[in-house]
């Protein structure tokens, strides 16, 4: 097997033939995203390339492709159109094709903000915005299993956000556990967005009794799937 950890593929390269490449859009354990734009059309795409060593047998990107196609109609689903082939350092390399989305990640945007945090009321609009996406995965029976601020991709709309997640993972069988590392994950995004440790003691105390002190008990016990947490953010009163 190949050990390829970096593809560095090079903005203006024509692949399959159909696509020429643009900025590297993000990398992660699987694999390489980047921005690229079809030859005939000039319609934008993301392409989705797997290390050969995270993809035995195209295992990884044909699951992936399979679960992103039975979630296509989940609104934080970036949408699949088709799968092809690259040709690099000799060896055939499939790759995947999705929608592009206009955005911005989300650790980037943070980072651009006043303090390099959002503010209480931002923070709560974000998190409401991932939960009804997370939610709408939960109740086709499917995880997210990955959930982090460096793979959902974020665009102010109005009042709120449009938020999509660029990544996934499978830990296997589905278990109730998979949907609790979900909801944990989220309360977690919430307490980095805030600004972490160093700003928790200043929270409103409704901010920190969503948190719960990142204590996985008292978040579990508290929201035991995510529609209660979807209903506590619609319904607590603040002091």
């Amino acid at each position: 097997m190949e050990d390829i950890d970096s593809f560095g593929l090079k903005r203006g390269r024509r692949i399959a033939g159909k696509y020429v490449v643009g900025d590297l859009l993000g990398k992660g354990w699987e694999g390489e995203v980047y921005h690229v734009t079809e030859t005939a059309t000039g319609i934008e795409r993301a392409a989705k390339f797997f290390y050969p060593k995270r993809n035995p047998g195209n295992r990884a990107i044909n699951f992936y492709a399979r679960k992103l196609n039975k979630l296509r109609h989940c609104s934080i689903i970036i949408q699949y159109h088709t799968q092809e082939t690259l040709r690099h350092r000799g060896i055939h390399l499939p790759f995947l094709v999705s929608e592009y989305v206009n955005g911005e990640i989300l650790s980037e945007f943070v980072k651009r903000q006043r303090g390099r945090r959002l503010t209480a009321f931002e923070a709560l609009h974000m998190l409401f915005a991932l939960v009804r996406g997370v939610q709408e995965i939960h109740e086709a029976g499917e995880y997210h299993g990955d959930l982090h601020s460096d793979n959902i991709m974020v665009r102010r709309r109005g009042l709120g956000f449009e938020v999509k997640v660029v990544d996934m993972y499978q830990w296997g069988r589905v278990t109730p556990e998979h949907f609790r590392d979900d909801i944990c994950a989220l309360i977690q995004i919430l307490h980095e967005i805030l600004g972490g440790a160093a700003h928790y003691a200043k929270q409103p105390r409704e901010l920190k009794e969503i948190c719960c002190g990142l204590k996985r008990s008292l978040i579990v016990r508290k929201f035991r799937n995510i529609e209660k947490l979807r209903a506590h953010l619609e319904t607590f009163e603040w002091e």
